[in-house]
């Protein structure tokens, strides 16, 4: 059979240590879902190895990069294609995580694990959430993220959902916090859109104060394990249609 390709997963990289854990606790989930996988890992910054280091030392052995992002911003459509260019990897680039009703599944996970009734639809119908994004520049990534909250909304039977940014543009996390109570949720939570802990993690969890329920970010939830192999292997699906087409 021919070789599998390696999937090399492509995180940001923080100077908070929290993050380079949630990786690799996401590499051993991978490793536990697809046995026999070859899966490493590579920083854009802050943390070892980066993305050269790691390109170099598969030597041209056949492998997908997968970008550990939420939506497709400056960092999918720049930084991780120029830094791949640079290292001399040609290969091929899977798509970002979202959007995908696995992250809904994700974001549910979290949520049940600050308050376990919100299992129930009852519970959800009279419970706001504030989903707690980092924001972008990029105006295409928070409609996604926007997007993705009204999805949210609709198919889980929330009462409302409000997007707030931890960084670039408002609105924060108490004015999204305030918009629920005004329109009339009983219980407002707030669900952090982030997958490792950090800086922004953090400072959406300061601002939640006036919130009955904050969860934890997504960090190495199944659902997320599961939608990077699914990335793996489209991608790696549609590299071997492009081959055999050529």
């Amino acid at each position: 059979m021919p070789e599998q390709p390696a999937l090399l997963l492509i995180a940001h990289g923080s100077r908070d240590p929290r993050h380079a854990a949630t990786v690799d606790a996401l590499v051993h989930r991978l490793r536990a879902m697809r046995p026999g996988s070859d899966v490493a890992t590579a920083y854009l910054d802050h943390c070892a190895p980066r993305i050269p280091q790691v390109v170099g030392r598969l030597d041209g052995a056949p492998a997908v990069a997968v970008p550990l992002l939420l939506n497709r911003a400056f960092h999918a459509k720049s930084d991780i294609p120029a830094a791949l260019r640079e290292a001399g990897g040609e290969l091929p680039l899977a798509d970002v995580l979202g959007p995908s009703p696995l992250l809904l599944d994700a974001l549910d996970r979290r949520l049940a694990e600050a308050g376990p009734d919100v299992h129930s639809a009852a519970v959800r119908a009279r419970t706001g959430v504030v989903l707690a994004a980092a924001g972008s520049s990029d105006p295409a990534a928070d409609a996604a993220t926007r997007a993705l909250a009204a999805d949210w909304q609709r198919t889980r039977g929330w009462a409302a959902v409000e997007v707030a940014y931890a960084s670039a543009a408002g609105p924060r996390v108490p004015d999204a916090i305030a918009a629920l109570r005004a329109r009339g949720a009983r219980q407002v939570a707030v669900a952090p859109y982030m997958l490792a802990p950090g800086l922004l993690p953090d400072r959406i969890a300061d601002a939640a104060t006036g919130a009955d329920l904050l969860a934890p970010v997504l960090g190495a939830a199944p659902e997320i394990a599961r939608l990077l192999l699914q990335r793996y292997d489209r991608a790696r699906t549609l590299t071997a249609a492009v081959a055999l087409s050529a």
